[in-house]
């Protein structure tokens, strides 16, 4: 059987199989996977029972590593990190808010992997909003006014000192390592285009994004809220529920992303890569 592509008929996600990802993969092939992954922005390819080693290679064919601050890398590596919950963990949620990875960096990530380790047989759903159906859905006057404005982003919220995953995030499994190099500032445009396919949408959201250039900040905020609420709307969000052996992969340049819960009393545990900004 070839390779088949199954999409979820929702706002984004495809379904990939007749392949197997522990082989090499040749260029044509990684070539013909990342027109499927620009199309859909999130695939899930199932039942590969790759390791890590096979995680890397599959991370360095898209593009390579990003650069992954805050975590701690699994022992051994130097790309990967875990993505973890003890079935007796009572610490809050990682990462329940919606997001694009690492959108305060200068190059952000093209993508993202995540590779199942430890899957718990209910919840734990990974949501995905597409951000090129959030801006396409607006009218013509509000994508007039948002359309030149510039974001400010930083990772001050979740990851200075005092931030969400900071001195007072107690009782955590994952191995998270704030800093003040959260502090730092970086802009972007907040409607882009995508790099490699032209189409315009919203990058990042509230959170990463910390205010507007030349706007006053609680005009900005109230923005950025308002914006939040549009951009996650379930009319642009699809579920992906994770399998055993289940590798899922996405644009970090075109989908917002954020964790479920619902598996209390299980462990859950996934291997995390990024890959590097496109090259072009």
């Amino acid at each position: 059987m070839g390779l088949r592509v199954e999409p979820s008929g929702q706002a984004c996600g495809a379904r990939v199989t007749g392949l197997d990802l522990k082989a090499d993969l040749a260029p044509d092939l990684v070539a013909e996977l990342r027109a499927i992954w620009l199309e859909h922005h999130v695939l899930a390819f199932p039942d590969q029972g790759m390791d890590d080693d096979d995680l890397e290679r599959f991370t360095l064919a898209f593009g390579g590593f990003g650069d992954d601050p805050f975590f701690a890398p699994i022992p051994g590596r130097q790309h990967i990190a875990a993505i973890r919950r003890e079935a007796d963990e009572q610490s809050p949620l990682f990462a329940e808010n919606w997001h694009a990875d690492w959108s305060f960096q200068a190059r952000p990530p093209a993508g993202t992997c995540l590779l199942a380790i430890d899957i718990p047989p209910i919840g734990g759903d990974t949501l995905f909003a597409n951000q090129h159906m959030a801006w396409e859905a607006l009218p013509p006057d509000r994508q007039a006014r948002y359309a030149d404005l510039i974001a400010i982003h930083s990772a001050r919220l979740p990851y200075a000192p005092d931030g969400t995953y900071g001195a007072k995030d107690k009782g955590r499994s994952m191995d998270i390592r704030p800093s003040e190099a959260a502090l730092a500032t970086q802009t972007h445009p907040l409607v882009p285009a995508h790099p490699e396919t032209g189409r315009r949408g919203f990058y990042s959201t509230l959170g990463y994004i910390i205010g507007i250039e030349g706007m006053a900040q609680d005009e900005a905020i109230a923005l950025l809220m308002e914006l939040q609420a549009w951009q996650g709307d379930e009319r642009f969000v699809f579920a992906q529920q994770w399998e055993p052996g289940m590798l899922v992969m996405w644009d970090n340049r075109s989908v917002l992303h954020r964790a479920t819960g619902g598996y209390e009393g299980y462990r859950r545990e996934l291997h995390r890569t990024t890959i590097a900004a496109w090259a072009g």
